[in-house]
């Protein structure tokens, strides 16, 4: 099914409207508590065309040392949308699998919607940040182009002799009269 669309050249190509949206689908796949984030974000990168593996490489932000403050972070605001009172426990991170399996009727709302939607705001963040930022280093470059063209226009060109230079004082053959040329070698 999706054998064919790897081939698009617009999921390979590094351009504003590809590496913006590639950070906006792998931050919004990162903040998802779920498996196989990697596999949403390609599918996602080949549905909507965006640079596959910069969506890929970014759903790594959670990572095994991220993922609890980054999960906490999302039930706080899930809790936080939901007006419901948060549990605040010391976990133990051996255990963390088995303190899930036993709260998640408590969590599991929260959770969910708050990794939505704190996927959507960060995506939605460095999707701008990333337009505002390529935007920016174009019109610099610009910029800077038309500052070193300018600045060509203002030199003296040096490929050009001067009406002083003694290259000027010599006289071309060709409008001499007959007489001043020298004449061929006879034989």
């Amino acid at each position: 099914m999706l054998g064919s669309a790897v081939h698009n050249a617009e999921l390979w190509h590094l351009t504003r409207r590809s590496v913006a949206g590639a950070f906006f689908i792998g931050v919004f796949c990162a903040f998802l508590p779920m498996p196989l984030q990697t596999l949403l974000a390609a599918f996602l990168a080949i549905i909507f065309k965006r640079n596959l593996p910069l969506s890929v490489v970014l759903v790594f932000i959670t990572n095994p040392l991220t993922m609890p403050p980054i999960f906490y972070f999302n039930y706080w605001l899930g809790s936080l949308i939901l007006n419901e009172p948060s549990i605040y426990q010391t976990l133990n991170l051996d255990d963390i699998w088995v303190w899930l399996a036993i709260n998640f009727n408590h969590i599991g709302k929260p959770l969910i919607i708050g990794s939505i939607a704190a996927g959507l705001i960060f995506g939605f963040l460095s999707f701008l940040t990333i337009h505002l930022f390529w935007s920016w280093s174009v019109r610099s470059k610009w910029k800077k182009r038309s500052n070193e063209r300018a600045a060509k226009k203002e030199q003296p060109l040096l490929n050009q002799p001067s009406a002083s230079h003694p290259v000027n004082d010599k006289v071309d053959p060709s409008t001499q009269p007959a007489v001043d040329r020298e004449s061929p070698p006879q034989n």
